[in-house]
């Protein structure tokens, strides 16, 4: 697989958000738009940009006006419509998602996250949190820091030399 390939795609499928995102600020005249998005990377030609401009107006988001320049022709600034800035906050919600989802796979390690043990996971675990059918071959395995219940003594927390006992329940009268 080409990596320079999976690079542009990604950017590709986050151009649209991106460019919404930069107009919501104010209206904004195409090469700044451009200029903007290299800045961050996002590298984009005109051949690019402005189909997707096109969609996005016809989809009701943006619309633009013509302004008069000093310098040369007259300059389209575009804006969000009220349609826009509404796609604009679901694709908020959308990219927030992604975000947490893709940081849950990779593992970042962001203040978001459950820690380093992942969701669903504490520090303070014991064998007694396990799967019951966890041989205990498989419980040798763990780390030194959790101790087996067969190893930690109930009343004082503390590890115990004791040969696990089998607990009964309280018999009700």
């Amino acid at each position: 697989m080409n990596v320079e390939n999976t690079n542009v795609q990604m950017k590709k499928g986050i151009l649209e958000y991106c460019v919404l995102h930069i107009i919501s600020r104010g209206e904004i005249y195409t090469s700044d738009l451009i200029a903007e998005l290299t800045s961050a990377r996002m590298v984009v030609v005109e051949g690019t940009l402005y189909p997707l401009l096109t969609r996005l107006k016809n989809a009701g988001w943006l619309e633009y006006k013509w302004v008069e320049s000093a310098y040369g022709p007259p300059r389209k600034y575009y804006t969000l419509t009220t349609s826009g800035n509404d796609m604009l906050a679901l694709l908020d919600q959308t990219w927030q998602e992604i975000k947490q989802a893709v940081s849950q796979i990779v593992g970042d390690k962001s203040p978001t996250d459950h820690g380093a043990q992942g969701p669903g996971m504490t520090t303070n675990a014991t064998a007694s949190d396990l799967p019951p059918d966890l041989h205990s071959d498989q419980a040798q395995a763990l780390p030194p820091d959790l101790p087996t219940a067969s190893q930690q003594d109930p009343e004082t927390d503390q590890p115990s030399d004791q040969p696990d006992q089998p607990s009964t329940p309280p018999q009700l009268s």
